[in-house]
């Protein structure tokens, strides 16, 4: 396993290349990166489709849903350091802090000794370790990170590296929206992570960024469904 090591705030001295993914067909299109881009200036999308307004790197390949988010780690298509943001994040605050140095990724909120990939500092030198271990068998490998241990790109990524945590670094910082702002906007959060629904344009929250884009939740108050189970998930990503 790669050591990602660890890092204080005076360590920073470089500003890493802000990017998101969007993989075409699923729950997001291209007006969900021009909604995140106007949160984040600067920001680069690896996509398979056109993002007006937006800089954007076509994605090479064709793995499905969340698999193409190990496109971040071909050391190719972004030089330097990045940091990663999933399509349904919040910036409600400033970045300061996170241009880290070291490979980070988050607790998963509800499981937290499993790292997950919604917010991610992706240092230089980590990324060919895992572009080649992914690289040598990328069917193998979606095949087998489909348990609750080692689920989807993030259960890879913590088979080959062992990165530091967000909320180590930047405690209390990054929130989750729905195990920490029911009762509203934590004090210290610069940002919020939706990881699933309510997505943040349907969330109805006063402090999410108005969303202008046509998609089939546009201004319609969330919901609750009922929850897929693990079969209908997988289902649902190789279709």
């Amino acid at each position: 396993m790669t050591n990602a090591g660890h890092t204080t705030l005076e360590q920073q001295e470089h500003r890493a290349t802000r990017v998101c993914v969007l993989r075409s067909g699923g729950d997001f299109g291209p007006q969900h990166v021009q909604w995140l881009a106007k949160q984040i200036p600067g920001l680069v999308c690896l996509a398979d489709v056109p993002v007006e307004g937006v800089p954007t790197i076509a994605l090479p390949d064709q793995w499905p849903g969340w698999w193409a988010k190990m496109h971040l780690f071909d050391p190719n298509l972004i030089e330097g350091d990045i940091l990663f943001f999933d399509l349904d994040t919040v910036v409600v605050g400033n970045l300061e802090g996170f241009d880290t140095g070291f490979t980070t990724m988050l607790s998963d909120f509800f499981n937290p000794e499993l790292p997950c990939s919604s917010l991610m500092y992706i240092a230089s030198a980590d990324k060919e370790t895992v572009w080649n271990a992914w690289k040598k068998s990328p069917d193998k490998h979606m095949d087998r990170c489909r348990t609750r241990e080692c689920w989807g790109d993030q259960g890879f990524l913590g088979s080959v590296l062992s990165p530091q945590r967000w909320q180590d670094v930047l405690p209390g910082r990054i929130a989750s929206y729905k195990l920490d702002c029911l009762s509203g906007l934590p004090d210290k959060a610069d940002v919020v992570c939706f990881h699933g629904e309510p997505r943040p344009w349907a969330s109805g929250e006063s402090w999410v960024p108005a969303f202008d884009g046509a998609s089939h939740s546009e201004g319609q108050r969330y919901k609750p469904r009922r929850h897929k189970t693990l079969i209908e998930r997988v289902k649902r990503l190789f279709r």
